[in-house]
């Protein structure tokens, strides 16, 4: 075959592996962007939730926005903020307190963040010091690690852990009793056809295992040194 064809396929066969793996990086998803508090507006914004993880369906941004809204009776600017991903070496909390430090010097000093980091289901509740006297820091705690996290955790329930820690915070700065911590789903263990330790050590699979072994090895030999003669 003639040089110049072999030099034509040779050609022709790269042009299709670039054409391959162009079509093939152009269908990959982009990487989602970390987010940092200076990706985050300046100043409060009018809309009461920032769903940058899109979890979010427009009817429960609606609920939410509402329930948000109630905040402002007890003169308290109430946001939440779901992310994807963080920036490397920030906490969601964290995240939190650099948000709301910026944010109490444009716009009412009291203010509360409900944040839910989607990549982990973690959730935070963080408030700017003058509400440390209503809400203080192990209520915002509890609120975020169980009221909040545990629906996100089972199943995803984004709008439900959020709702409910909102309602859970409302009725306190209302002057209710705190609801306290949503009640743990029992754990029951479902019966398993896998044999216990003790089952094992009591049972002759073992020994019937070593006798298949022992079989397994001896029959091709027998056979081969019969046919061989």
């Amino acid at each position: 075959m003639a040089p110049s064809l072999h030099k034509s396929r040779w050609l022709s066969l790269q042009g299709l592996i670039a054409a391959l793996l162009g079509g093939f990086l152009c269908l990959a998803p982009a990487p989602a962007l970390a987010i940092a508090a200076s990706g985050l507006p300046d100043t409060p914004p009018q809309e009461r939730i920032l769903d940058t993880a899109d979890v979010l369906s427009r009817a429960a941004i609606g609920e939410l926005s509402k329930t948000l809204e109630s905040f402002s009776t007890d003169r308290v600017d109430a946001h939440l903020i779901t992310v994807n991903r963080l920036d490397y070496g920030i906490s969601l909390s964290q995240l939190g307190a650099k948000v709301l430090e910026r944010w109490s010097e444009t716009g009412d000093p009291q203010q509360l963040l409900f944040l839910i980091d989607s990549q982990t289901n973690s959730a935070a509740v963080v408030a700017s010091p003058d509400l440390n006297g209503q809400l203080d820091s192990s209520l915002l705690r509890s609120t975020a690690r169980t009221t909040m996290a545990q629906p996100i955790r089972e199943g995803g329930r984004y709008r439900q852990g959020s709702l409910d820690a909102m309602n859970r915070l409302l009725t306190v700065l209302e002057g209710g009793d705190d609801p306290g911590e949503p009640a743990t789903a029992e754990v029951v263990t479902q019966p398993s056809n896998i044999p216990t330790k003790e089952e094992t050590a009591s049972s002759n699979a073992f020994t019937w295992i070593v006798v298949l072994l022992v079989l397994g090895t001896l029959v091709p030999m027998l056979t081969w040194w019969v046919f061989s003669r």
